[in-house]
């Protein structure tokens, strides 16, 4: 893959950060019927095409190249599945909101991630990125709403932490956790960055509780 991304620091010292280091791409799809058979466990990252989700993906999993990253939006065009081990997954999910890509992309993608949040049994639970400086948009919500009408449980990345200063970034958290509480109870959030790597045991705390490896629930709230 190209254009790594050169600024992303990798420090793995954790059990789930050697777990996790262990990833490797399965496959692509690009329609619903094109799925692995629907069981196991999967956590899906899903986000707005400039949120900086090939970026997490790279930095959770320590590998520099694991999802190509680009400064085009909109790179993500399929549904692309990593297997952490047989019947664990994550996927990615193709980025939404990029209003250069043909309006027949657009649809068919909605479509599809429509299709697999609202279908999919092995699904456990979305990382939905947001850059910290645009957070919570429209589209964000409609992905929120059909986590709501699943039960599916969320975990808000709010990217690139390191633009703001720490209290700004705080505060921002702090202003979404209200909303969040108050219509999507189900969602919890944190402050990222794959920058400097803030974030990372956190969102690694919460895939494990989601793919099954940890023992306890995780609370970001």
């Amino acid at each position: 893959m190209k254009n790594p991304d050169k600024s992303i620091s990798f420090t793995p010292a954790t059990e789930a950060a050697r777990r996790y280091q262990a990833v490797r791409f399965l496959n692509s799809i690009n329609e619903f019927e094109q799925l692995l058979p629907d069981i196991g466990r999967e956590a899906a990252f899903a986000g707005r095409s400039n949120a900086g989700k090939s970026s997490a993906l790279n930095l959770l999993t320590g590998q520099r190249q694991l999802a190509r990253v680009s400064k085009t939006p909109g790179r993500t065009q399929m549904i692309n599945f990593f297997e952490v081990e047989p019947d664990r997954y994550l996927v990615d999910l193709p980025g939404y909101g990029y209003a250069q890509v043909p309006e027949a992309i657009r649809r068919h993608w909605g479509a599809l991630l429509e299709r697999y949040l609202r279908e999919r049994q092995a699904l456990r639970g979305l990382l939905l990125l947001m850059d910290i400086r645009h957070p919570l948009t429209k589209l964000d919500q409609q992905m929120l709403d059909c986590c709501i009408a699943r039960e599916l449980p969320a975990h808000i990345l709010l990217t690139k932490a390191d633009k703001l200063s720490r209290g700004a970034a705080g505060s921002v958290l702090q202003q979404m956790r209200k909303p969040l509480k108050a219509s999507y109870p189900q969602a919890t959030a944190q402050l990222f960055s794959a920058r400097t790597g803030q974030g990372v045991e956190e969102a690694h705390a919460r895939l494990d509780e989601w793919l099954g490896y940890a023992n306890t629930v995780f609370d970001s709230n």
